[in-house]
């Protein structure tokens, strides 16, 4: 193929990706977002192996076959609980394709696979290694922590930092190396295994309420190791791809890190806050009121303002479906019905919106926290649904692991019903105070079977 026609379909495909991006905005024109991203890629995909003079599809088909059933029985069989979990492997897979795409390349003669300058490929190549290599062992360990594997803790010690800084140098030292003799290809290979234990450090240290953080930040890192290897192999769409993937997972994080208020830095290195402040003991000793379906059922029965916000055990017990039922009850009876929606509720960013979505919900009725918390004081009943850290009023507080986050105002709505299965902290680790508030009411169980008897009592009323 002329380099002009590979270059054309490359920029249709680069604004395919950006069409992507604008449908996945919204949760209305996501499922086309994604499907114009897949088609670009995959007309990306088929211009390259055309421009390189590919003709032996034996092994490709092979791949692709193999991984395409991979991938479908993951991504039929994968809970939505266990999507965040997902995200992080996918994050990870295209950092270790980086790896061993750069390293393959470097194995082969100067020139066999790219007419790049040997000096980007040199370069694109150790960063390749690098970027590639703390991605993929990094979303390792970030998706045993959201698949709360038993095995893997939060690690941090005396001088953990000291060691990530040595650990970076030393990736940096065989970087040059690879770099300055390009045959030594020992030298890119100890790089990948020390930039591993670095990705390792830098995760283990986080907690799991800074997991989403951590995620987008990964996103970030396997776009920008995708775009090194785009140079490695002067490849404009790669370039092109990696870079959208690597600024917007940048973006993404920001956003991030401001509704979670922790520090862009402190993320990056691993130094993200944890938990401490006031026990659960002081803080919900003889205060907690329990009530029960029948009881939220008369409250429920009065009201003119509801608003639901939906939390990480609304997405576990899959009580979007309930959640529905009883909105279209209350609804039918004259209450205006609402959600509130906080960025990070979830383990990932709009892991309420999809569920939401899925249950068939008015886009229009789901409401962004910046939109929903005003109205709270005008709420009568606010009904919380597995949510904590989002909703914890100690965030307006200093000296604890979320002060100065954002949260939800629930605490100002005359009344609070919080459905929880216990008193559990959320991923923050630490107790929340509205649990306790006299104007809060606890009821106890699994989300979708409290929620359901809940709509049983409404209609006896």
């Amino acid at each position: 193929m002329s380099p002009a026609l590979t270059n054309l379909v490359y920029l249709l495909a680069a604004v395919s990706f950006i069409l992507a991006f604008k449908g996945l905005s919204h949760p209305r024109t996501a499922v086309r977002g994604n499907l114009i991203g897949a088609v670009g890629m995959f007309f990306a995909v088929v211009v390259t192996l055309f421009d390189k003079h590919i003709l032996g599809f034996t092994a490709i088909f092979a791949g692709i076959l193999v991984g395409g059933a991979i991938g479908a029985v993951l991504a039929t069989r994968v809970k939505m609980t266990g999507m965040p979990e997902m995200v992080a492997l996918l994050n990870g897979f295209g950092g270790g394709a980086s790896v061993l795409v750069a390293g393959g390349a470097l194995m082969e003669p100067p020139g066999a696979l790219s007419d790049a300058p040997l000096l980007q490929t040199a370069i694109a190549t150790a960063l390749s290694g690098l970027i590639g290599s703390v991605t993929f062992f990094g979303s390792l360990v970030a998706f045993a922590k959201l698949a709360e594997l038993k095995f893997v803790k939060d690690v941090r010690f005396a001088g953990q930092q000291i060691i990530n800084a040595l650990l970076f140098t030393g990736a940096l030292a065989l970087a040059v190396h690879v770099v300055l003799d390009t045959s030594a290809i020992g030298y890119y290979w100890g790089l990948a295994a020390v930039a591993a234990v670095l990705g390792i450090l830098l995760t283990i240290p986080i907690g799991g309420a800074n997991m989403p953080i951590v995620i987008c930040l990964l996103n970030s890192y396997s776009g920008l190791a995708a775009a090194a290897t785009g140079f490695v192999l002067n490849n404009n769409g790669l370039i092109i791809a990696g870079s959208l993937v690597g600024a917007s997972g940048i973006i993404l994080t920001q956003i991030m890190c401001k509704a979670m208020n922790q520090s862009m830095t402190n993320v990056v290195f691993g130094a993200a806050a944890v938990a401490s402040g006031a026990s659960a003991d002081d803080v919900y000793g003889g205060k907690v009121k329990s009530t029960s379906p029948e009881e939220v059922a008369m409250l429920l029965d009065g009201a003119s303002r509801v608003v639901i916000v939906p939390g990480y055990g609304l997405a576990v017990s899959q009580a979007q479906h309930a959640v529905r039922e009883l909105a279209t009850l209350l609804e039918s009876r004259g209450v205006e019905v609402e959600y509130g929606i906080h960025p990070v509720a979830g383990r990932m960013p709009g892991h309420m919106n999809v569920l939401l979505a899925e249950a068939n919900i008015s886009y229009e009725k789901v409401k962004e926290m910046d939109e929903v918390n005003p109205t709270f004081p005008q709420t009568d009943v606010a009904i919380v649904i597995g949510a904590n850290d989002v909703v914890n009023p100690v965030a307006r507080e200093t000296g604890n692991p979320i002060a100065g986050m954002p949260i939800l105002d629930v605490d100002k709505a005359r009344t609070c019903v919080v459905v929880k299965r216990s008193l559990s902290p959320g991923f923050a680790g630490i107790p929340n105070p509205l649990f306790a508030a006299p104007h809060t009411l606890m009821l106890f169980g699994d989300g979708k079977k409290a929620l359901l008897e809940l709509v049983a009592a409404l209609k006896e009323q």
